[in-house]
């Protein structure tokens, strides 16, 4: 079982980095956590056949984790997919995809069904809202999802929040556990998926020094985790092994050198300071 980090930026382009997506690959199977920016082209240089995506976990609706979701529907077709392309998500993923599909690529398709019979037919993607708790087995591997904290606490109207739904994944085989943070801060979902994992890929997006003006501190209090805070989740959940994404464009990399510190007093197991295309045997 492998982990391929293909992206691990957030929303702000980074000309060293893709919107924050992994891939969990097991034997011929390639299940898909987020679908951000680059994701095919990642997939790619990863030398992953592109028509062997069929199954895409969301975390939650940022354009950073769906940006090139419509990318993965089209071009796993297009490079052979044969079967259903399952897609789940949190509650509004199956209205996002059927919207996709239906109002904004939708005479792309028809042109490509249509007018391109060598791909043999569109082939049908099926989207599914989830909720926290068990979200599929295949009798292979099994994953879960947890509800996780992504701005929680910040000012949003009641209806907006009553929509929003951020989640974190556990995904089981073979005896072992990857825990898939999404976009969180500590919080109890973020205990239980993490709780001995084999590995955590998890979001730290400052080092401390970096946490330096009150839209910083909220952001690190309420927002996404940073070093000041991951090492201290890691060890309390007794995670083996531990990858950080989901970073902050930096020119200097003094700053990447803060963040494995903070990391590491927390922390004293292995730690992976993820880049685009690392790869981390489970």
């Amino acid at each position: 079982m492998e982990v391929i980090l293909l992206g691990t930026g957030g929303p702000r382009p980074d000309p060293g980095r893709m919107a924050t997506t992994t891939l969990i690959r097991l034997g011929d199977e390639n299940i898909l956590i987020d679908a951000g920016r680059g994701v095919m082209l990642q997939l790619s240089k990863a030398g992953v056949p592109l028509g062997a995506i069929n199954t895409v976990f969301l975390t939650h609706h940022h354009f950073d984790h769906i940006g090139d979701l419509y990318d993965v529907m089209l071009n796993s077709w297009m490079h052979g997919r044969k079967d259903e392309l399952r897609i789940y998500g949190p509650p509004d993923t199956e209205r996002l995809v059927n919207t996709l599909i239906t109002q904004v690529y939708d005479k792309d398709i028809t042109w490509r069904d249509r007018g391109e019979p060598a791909f043999g037919g569109w082939k049908p993607v099926v989207a599914t809202d989830i909720v926290p708790g068990p979200v599929l087995d295949t009798g292979r591997w099994k994953i879960s999802a947890e509800l996780v904290s992504h701005g929680d606490g910040l000012d949003m109207p009641r209806a907006f929040l009553q929509r929003w739904m951020c989640l974190g994944y556990r995904f089981e085989a073979e005896g072992k556990v990857i825990a898939i943070s999404g976009d969180t801060v500590p919080c109890p979902g973020l205990e239980r998926l993490a709780e001995g994992a084999d590995l955590l890929v998890q979001c730290c997006f400052l080092a401390t020094p970096e946490i330096n003006n009150e839209h910083l501190r909220r952001l690190a209090k309420f927002t996404i985790a940073c070093g000041d805070t991951v090492g201290k989740v890691a060890a309390k959940a007794g995670v083996k092994k531990l990858a950080l994404t989901h970073h902050r464009p930096r020119t200097d990399d003094s700053m990447l050198n803060a963040l494995l510190n903070d990391v590491r007093r927390d922390y004293s197991g292995p730690v992976v300071l993820g880049e685009d295309l690392t790869r981390i045997e489970v």
